[in-house]
């Protein structure tokens, strides 16, 4: 699974269970919702500073976040 899927996938994951819409986290983490439809889908990848940003506005450590990444790479190989 391409790394950017799988981070797509965990944060919708995450933004889900936190109960925010894409525009809620987007306005918390100071950055465009449409770019976190991109992230959510695929299509974009984050650079570190927004993983920050995302993780902080979610409640989550970068390093939890990127560990649910790895898990889901992991577990679709």
């Amino acid at each position: 699974m391409d790394p950017a899927v799988a981070f797509g996938h965990v944060l919708r994951v995450v933004r889900r269970e936190a109960g925010l819409t894409q525009e809620q986290l987007s306005f918390k983490a100071e950055v465009e919702r449409n770019f976190v439809s991109l992230i959510e889908r695929g299509v974009n990848q984050p650079s570190v500073r927004v993983i920050f940003k995302l993780s902080a506005a979610l409640g989550k450590k970068p390093s939890e976040m990127l560990a649910m990444v790895e898990n889901e790479i992991a577990s679709r190989s």
